[in-house]
């Protein structure tokens, strides 16, 4: 059902009374403050009762203010700017009153109560059926405002009907109570919000956490698997001095033989040149019994066949690195000390097995 509004000229201190009402209504129960007014830190007002009713359902472990069991205080947040505020033990009653805005509400109801302006001044809501009468009742059937004249003459005739004044004061309640229900649900879910956030950093750091453990983990297994190295490197390197000292040796010895056989051929050759068969003869025995000897000489030390090669230095590393490969996390059930000496018992097998790689 439609309805045609009658606004009537209001007067200039009509327009100013009316804004003022607008700032002294109260964001919760949409209603002009009651006494006491309290002031949060972000210098919204609100009436006590209604910061009570918000900050109880935002806090239902906090005891009342008639406990004798002294609170730790809670959490409120402001329903107009969503600024959440830190109470102390008295909750609520330990804000500050806002005297300025109860005196302007003082001084507010004294003006309203004058009679400023006529009746037919003041804006009226009509019915549009029967532009005379005024909206005076509500429908429950059709659960809309109408006039009597429609309720006894027009569409409205067989239905249910209540005074405008009632529905008005029950439908403002729920809605009232609606709204504090939805602003307490709302400190709930910003609670929530912010428990989620706090996990998120948790998990963040978490991760951090095992990450760096992780690497100091694989950081260990390296450093065992470079210690092993160096010392098989060593063996190898050992038996490889060993054998070049060997071979230079009888390098050298074969390079004095050869010498020493060079200057005996060169003295034969000057000996089969003497022409006096005496002088010969002294010196052709000696000779030949040091070519019998240098003769001899080529049965000395030599180096067994394959004595070069280094092939018996293999390392078998076949299920170390199937084991690296299978490297996993594994799942404690228990507490941390558990866990340690899982880890412990880890890199004492990681370590054993890097030994038992031997040269083969």
């Amino acid at each position: 059902m439609n309805f045609a509004v009658g606004y009537k000229r209001l007067l200039g201190d009509s327009n100013t009374m009316d804004n003022l009402e607008k700032q002294l209504i109260c964001p919760i129960c949409l209603e002009m403050f009651t006494k006491p007014v309290v002031i949060l830190p972000c210098q919204h007002n609100l009436c006590r009762k209604c910061a009570n009713d918000v900050f109880q359902a935002s806090n239902p472990l906090w005891l009342s203010r008639g406990s004798t069991t002294v609170s730790s205080g809670g959490r409120f947040r402001c329903p107009s700017c969503r600024h959440e505020v830190i109470l102390d033990r008295h909750g609520v009653y330990g804000l500050q009153r806002n005297l300025l805005v109860e005196n302007i509400i003082d001084i507010y109801k004294q003006e309203s109560s004058r009679p400023i302006h006529t009746k037919s001044e003041q804006q009226q809501l009509m019915c549009e059926e029967h532009g005379e009468e005024k909206i005076n009742i509500y429908c429950l059937t059709c659960e809309t405002p109408t006039c009597s004249m429609c309720k006894v003459f027009g569409a409205h005739k067989d239905c249910e009907v209540a005074p405008l004044q009632n529905v008005y004061k029950r439908q403002k309640t729920e809605l009232s109570d609606g709204i504090a229900m939805l602003v307490s649900g709302n400190d709930l879910i910003q609670a929530m919000i912010s428990k989620l956030e706090e996990i998120c950093k948790t998990i963040e750091d978490k991760g951090r956490q095992q990450k760096q453990h992780l690497c100091r983990k694989f950081d260990a297994l390296c450093s065992v698997l470079e210690e092993r190295k160096k010392a098989l490197l060593l063996c190898i390197t050992q038996e490889q001095d060993e054998k070049l000292a060997h071979v230079r040796a009888l390098s050298r010895q074969h390079g004095d033989h050869l010498e020493g056989a060079a200057k005996l051929v060169e003295t034969c050759i000057q000996s089969m040149e003497e022409q006096q068969m005496a002088a010969f003869l002294q010196h052709a025995k000696e000779l030949i019994t040091k070519m019998t000897d240098t003769a001899k000489a080529k049965n000395m030390e030599r180096t067994e066949p394959g004595y070069e090669n280094m092939d018996h230095f293999i390392i078998s590393t076949g299920d170390v690195s199937d084991m690296l490969r299978t490297i996993d996390f594994q799942q404690v059930s228990q507490g941390d000390d558990n866990q340690e000496i899982c880890e412990a018992e880890e890199e004492e097998e990681v370590a054993q097995q890097s030994t038992e790689a031997q040269v083969q």
